[in-house]
């Protein structure tokens, strides 16, 4: 598999942020970690992505869209946005600390 060239700027796009839940805890004593990504950012981006901004080796990349719930709002129907999450599995001995922020 060839590696994907990203700008740093575009890197930034990819990643949305770490979502942190209850499940995600547990699946980081995995050593795997789950991000809010982009809608149109495929596995070879977001595993590039992950390696440049946090400098960490990534075995794997598994993606999913968790489609927008439908709810009301003022007492009139609404939707929430599609929200597409990234399991991110590193490379044995790696980890990332989201208490530390980005370098």
């Amino acid at each position: 598999m060839s590696t994907v060239k990203i700008s740093q700027e575009r890197m930034y796009e990819i990643v949305r942020a770490p979502h942190i839940t209850e499940k995600a805890t547990l699946l980081s004593e995995k050593n795997q970690f789950v991000f809010k990504v982009a809608s149109d950012a495929t596995k070879p981006e977001i595993k590039a992505a992950i390696e440049g901004l946090f400098k960490v080796k990534v075995a794997g990349v598994n993606t999913l869209v968790t489609k927008g719930k439908t709810k009301r709002f003022r007492g009139r129907p609404g939707v929430r946005s599609d929200v597409k999450k990234a399991f991110v599995t590193l490379a044995e001995g790696e980890s990332i600390d989201f208490t530390t922020g980005l370098a």
